[in-house]
């Protein structure tokens, strides 16, 4: 049975402006400077430069000589126009943080490769089959791929019947390319090729710990990622001393060696701070980078346009046009000049929040004065929303007398202590650092017994929290640890 019925309900909804707006505070100066030059771009009503000292209103100019507003132009019909596409278009790009500015370019490594083998004495199908082997490594320069799987995509793919041998016999070819250890199917054989090319440039394999380090990857690998130490001096039927050495020039070797190519350039990100915090006596100072507050305005022809309107009697379609065009240009410019200030003055205040929590530490910058800080902290103490705070935090950097950072770093959680006092997690971290750098590597401390080392000095930790904290550090866990 059909039913109809009315029904009234309030629902919360962004407008454009609000969702461009949340975009502009999280992106970094960087990309704000792009942000920036698209929007120049886009939109003729706005360019570089300070803004007039009488203010410019839009609206103004939509008077006519007898005071009364011309009721065929209504602001929220034209700014609710879909046409402006450049303002409401979503950005489909990958997020901040995957956006990278690149530094260096050339070949790729993939097209040195292919290189190496045009210059080798090998057949056209070797060579066809070496790229097509070269275009099936990782960026690590593994061949992750079984044959079998290779050999199938030429046979369906390039019509090319080739055998698993065939395929084999080629690979040793791309074996042999620089870097030494691409084309490897495991950790074990990359660094197997890497020793037996050290071996053959100190000639024929005469270097004693070389020869020690090719046993022990080859019969004892299982055994050496396991850093039993103890097992491979027995096995192999040597000294400590000869095996410290072999195990050095393993060291020496590289496990990715497809991302030692210049082309990695590529991903490197340069850090521009967006805040200098400076220590001027006992007092803190703050600098905002003056990037994200560039001096923009609307277009003075613009705004002549605008007043020529204001002026003209009865337009005509055709100038109806013309100024509705003109306006929406112009609000736009207005707009985005206002979320500019709009975010310089959310980045200011919430920085200075920070300072204000944090200031033991500006001074010092010593992690240990860091005091516990949530986002939550913050948001109440300058009246804004949590999202608004995470948004400055998550991709802005801070310029301090101890270094650069991510301002995000600033944040932790409290720990208590056996006095009750409520100390940031980093303090903990920093401890939890210094316990492993000063442990003895022969016999690393397990998670039991740093936990013990920090309730020894008056935090209350659980071993599965020490554990946490130090796979946040990225430490191994104790028998990775082991040295000789």
């Amino acid at each position: 049975m059909l039913k109809q019925s009315l029904q009234q309900k309030l629902q919360q909804k962004l407008s454009p402006q609000q969702i461009q707006l949340m975009k502009l505070l999280q992106v970094p100066t960087l990309e704000l400077e792009a942000r920036i030059k698209e929007e120049l771009e886009a939109n003729p009503a706005l360019e570089e430069g300070r803004e007039e000292e009488e203010e410019f209103d839009g609206a103004a100019g939509l008077d006519d000589d007898r005071g009364e507003s011309r009721d065929d132009f209504d602001f929220d019909a034209y700014l609710d126009d879909p046409t402006p596409g450049y303002r409401y278009a979503v950005n489909n790009h990958a997020e901040q943080e995957d956006r990278e500015t690149a530094f260096g370019s050339g070949e790729t490594f993939s097209e040195r490769l292919a290189a190496q083998v045009g210059l080798r004495p090998v057949s056209d199908r070797q060579r066809l089959l070496a790229t097509f082997l070269i275009g099936n490594l990782d960026e690590a320069g593994y061949l992750r791929r079984d044959l079998y799987a290779i050999s199938s995509d030429l046979a369906f793919g390039q019509g090319l019947e080739v055998a698993e041998a065939e395929l084999a016999t080629v690979l040793e070819i791309v074996q042999q390319l620089e870097p030494a250890g691409v084309g490897a199917r495991d950790l074990r054989e990359c660094l197997l090729l890497q020793v037996d090319r050290r071996r053959e440039s100190s000639g024929g394999g005469g270097h004693a710990a070389l020869d020690l380090a090719r046993r022990i990857l080859e019969e004892q690998f299982e055994a050496f990622t396991k850093k039993h130490y103890d097992k491979l001096v027995a096995r192999l039927e040597t000294t400590e001393d000869a095996l410290r050495d072999a195990m050095a020039e393993i060291t020496r070797l590289n496990p990715k060696p497809g991302n030692s190519g210049s082309d990695n350039a590529r991903h490197i990100q340069a850090v521009v701070p967006d805040f200098q915090v400076t220590v001027e006596g006992d007092e803190l100072r703050l600098q905002i980078n003056g990037r994200n507050a560039p001096e923009l305005r609307v277009s003075n022809e613009y705004r002549d346009m605008m007043e020529g309107y204001a002026v003209a009697k009865d337009p005509d379609r055709s100038q109806k046009e013309a100024i509705t065009f003109v306006k929406r240009k112009v609000d736009a410019a207005k707009w985005f000049i206002d979320a500019i200030k709009q975010r310089q003055n959310t980045l200011r205040v919430t920085m200075q929040a920070i300072m204000q929590i944090q200031e033991a530490y500006f001074l010092s910058g010593d992690e240990t004065d860091l005091k516990p800080m949530i986002l939550k902290d913050v948001a109440e103490r300058i009246n804004m929303d949590i999202s608004t705070v995470s948004r400055v935090a998550n991709s802005k950097y801070v310029q301090t007398p101890y270094g650069t950072f991510l301002l995000k770093t600033l944040f932790s959680e409290s720990l208590a202590t056996d006095s009750g006092e409520e100390v940031s997690t980093r303090e903990v971290k920093k401890i939890l650092e210094e316990a492993v750098e000063a442990e003895d590597k022969r016999k690393p401390l397990s998670d039991e017994k740093l936990m013990q080392v920090l309730q020894e000095k008056g935090y209350r930790i659980a071993r599965r929290t020490v554990a946490k904290y130090r796979e946040q550090l990225g430490i191994s866990v104790a028998r990775l640890r082991k040295e000789l």
